[in-house]
């Protein structure tokens, strides 16, 4: 017993120090760990808790104008568990696990590749989850991401939502990368970066950001249509829902469109988050539910000059132009930069359901793991399964911004 206990320990550790490492996206967003699991075990469907930042409008003069705080929580739930599942013979118990080379044998020869195969699922879901949750794009939809231009425009629209000037990072596709840094080769020197730890997929750091290449971005496939107007409805200060008419075809879940273009319109320009001030761009909105009449988007439309939580320059007008970002039936690689905190990945531990030689729990870095182990005597075999129950969140999309380039 003492030897198996031994055993699966050795696998949980080297488990969850390939996850980390492996991670190219959940070692760059906000880590949290919830420990109020850590006697009874989470179940799929617990909720966490979590407090949105509170926004504040100033005055001028010595009249007092004072803010009613109205703290907005949300919830992030521990919906998903993913698991990689192993058969190990009895053999393999004889191990030394005090020797650092069998260890790293067994490593490479089982845990290394189980836990690429889930951290790759892992990601590839959490990165479609936070490219849909953020609502700025930077760049021309059909122009090839081949200079600093687009990189740059991401990180000024992340500096206009006051983010954090350090800890922010992009996630691109090996095929975006190659053509940035072949347009622009003297920004990236690898050589002359300076790194603590080892990060799979990290490349350089410029325009404010380090750059981690990663094959699991998010592509845009746009729908039949891209073009409608708002019609009618109720026009109400922070609405997430809007009537439309126009549309041939639903706008699909993470597609990005503006209010209003032509010069007679009524133009939705973004503000200044403190100052509220109307920047030259126009605010960026991200569908999360369409029909052909019906348009869900995020973030609500805060046009009250007296909320705190005003947004946008003005009241979206009937009939005004809605135009989504790229072109009908394209689709587009999403490259994403982003500050640590715009997105959070959150586990809990699972409950042990054995005894502490057969099921034990690690936690690193905000990462928890799960692995369990059962005899199975009819092939002297024993069945190893490794758990991760996890959520996903965006509190801060502002601090996000996803790049688009040509169409694939």
């Amino acid at each position: 017993m003492a030897n198996t206990f031994k055993f699966i320990d050795m696998v949980a550790k080297e488990a969850l120090a390939e996850a980390h490492e492996q991670s190219a996206l959940i070692s760059t967003v906000d880590r949290q760990y919830d420990d109020q699991f850590a006697r009874s075990g989470a179940k799929i469907g617990d909720t966490l808790r979590v407090r949105s930042p509170n926004k504040f409008k100033t005055r001028t003069g010595n009249a007092m104008e004072v803010n009613d705080i109205t703290e907005a929580t949300q919830n992030i739930t521990l919906a998903t568990l993913e698991g990689v599942d192993m058969r190990f013979d009895h053999v393999d118990l004889t191990l030394d696990t005090e020797n650092p080379d069998q260890v790293a044998a067994f490593s490479k020869r089982y845990i290394r590749p189980a836990m690429s195969a889930l951290v790759s699922i892992v990601e590839y879901n959490a990165m479609a989850y936070y490219a849909k949750a953020t609502y700025q794009v930077a760049g021309t939809a059909g122009n090839a991401i081949n200079s600093l231009t687009t990189p740059n425009l991401a990180r000024a629209k992340l500096n206009q939502q006051l983010a954090p000037k350090s800890d922010r990072m992009v996630q691109m596709d090996s095929v975006t990368m190659a053509s940035l840094t072949g347009g622009v080769p003297s920004y990236f020197q690898p050589a002359n970066q300076i790194k603590d730890a080892f990060t799979e997929g990290f490349l350089a750091r410029t325009s404010m950001a380090d750059y981690y290449e990663n094959e699991r971005v998010w592509t845009l496939a746009n729908g039949a249509d891209v073009a409608g107007e708002i019609n009618g409805g109720t026009i109400s200060n922070g609405m997430t829902t809007i009537t439309v008419d126009g549309f041939s075809a639903a706008p699909e879940v993470g597609a990005v469109f503006t209010i209003g273009s032509g010069s007679s319109e009524t133009r939705v320009y973004d503000v200044h988050p403190e100052t509220k001030q109307a920047y030259s761009h126009l605010k960026q909105f991200v569908v999360t539910a369409a029909t052909t009449t019906s348009i869900t988007f995020e973030p609500p439309i805060y046009y009250d000059t007296t909320d705190p939580r005003q947004n946008v320059s003005g009241i979206p007008a009937d009939n005004a132009d809605i135009v989504f970002v790229g072109s009908a039936l394209n689709s587009y690689v999403q490259p994403i930069m982003y500050h640590k905190e715009a997105f959070q990945f959150v586990t809990a531990d699972l409950p042990i359901v054995d005894s502490a030689d057969r099921c034990v729990r690690q936690t690193m870095d905000g990462l928890s793991l799960r692995v369990w182990m059962q005899s199975q005597i009819k092939d002297n075999a024993l069945l190893c399964r490794i758990d991760l129950l996890h959520g996903y969140a965006a509190l801060r999309p502002e601090w996000a911004c996803r790049m688009i380039g040509s169409a694939n």
